[in-house]
């Protein structure tokens, strides 16, 4: 049985099961958007594709650590003509999903809409492709929509933020560098915030608790969830008590 969350659900951040999250929320997005955009502007979803190497089968080092102690006495009884298992890097194909929302008449861009994914926030090819796009965007006239739902690796740089498990930027083009940062934490519930467009449109209002929601129902991702264990992103211990008390 699913808890009732007041804001983000911490199991959804698992690294393997956000990757199915992150897809279907652009789709979920583009499609409740289309209605409130349409004639002026369409919500397009969009690929970035990349090369990444990755150590396969070794669990991501942002949500497992492995006990030093073990690591000590497994290296202790090695010999120099016992050989050791170890893993070499696989190149993979990555496919990030984005929205633009483009004026129909020209197709100009004029909103770029970024769900973050684990690769863009820790070091690697994922988040340096994410950088440099990211500076596209914040250099030129298009609006930047950053909508950050993992609590895992290192946040995207902005100037004057408080610490928080979650965060959502409205970056107007108009206004930079000023940018206004939606912060919150595990316990808060999710803020509801506008879609910056161009200057006298009427902006929509994404809520992203009820798409998410929509989201949970659609993918079925009740049987894809194990409630009876800790979500597999380590939460504080006080988060992790306040979870057990949704149950």
């Amino acid at each position: 049985m699913k808890p009732i969350f007041p804001g983000m659900n911490p199991y959804l951040e698992d690294p393997e099961l956000w990757v199915e999250v992150h897809s279907w929320l652009m789709v979920v997005l583009a499609r409740s958007l289309n209605p409130q955009l349409t004639p002026k502007y369409r919500a397009a979803v969009e690929k970035r594709v990349y090369a990444d190497a990755v150590l396969v089968g070794i669990p991501d080092v942002s949500v497992f650590t492995q006990d030093r102690a073990q690591a000590n006495v497994s290296t202790a009884i090695l010999t120099a003509s016992t050989p050791q298992q170890v893993a070499v890097p696989m190149v993979e194909e990555v496919r990030e999903s984005y929205l633009e929302i483009r004026e129909v008449a020209t197709g100009r861009v004029v909103t770029v809409v970024e769900l973050l994914s684990s690769k863009n926030k820790r070091s690697g090819e994922g988040r340096n492709q994410y950088n440099a796009k990211r500076n596209r965007v914040l250099s030129s006239a298009t609006n930047l929509i950053e909508i950050d739902l993992l609590r895992m690796g290192e946040a995207l740089p902005v100037a004057g933020a408080a610490a928080s498990d979650y965060r959502i930027l409205v970056s107007r083009s108009r206004m930079r560098p000023i940018a206004d940062l939606y912060a919150f934490n595990l316990r808060d519930q999710i803020p509801v915030f506008p879609l910056a467009l161009e200057p006298g449109d009427r902006e929509p209002l994404i809520d992203l608790a009820v798409l998410l929601d929509q989201v949970y129902e659609e993918a079925a991702l009740d049987f894809a969830i194990a409630y009876n264990q800790p979500p597999r992103l380590k939460l504080k211990d006080e988060d992790w008590e306040w979870v057990r008390s949704l149950m």
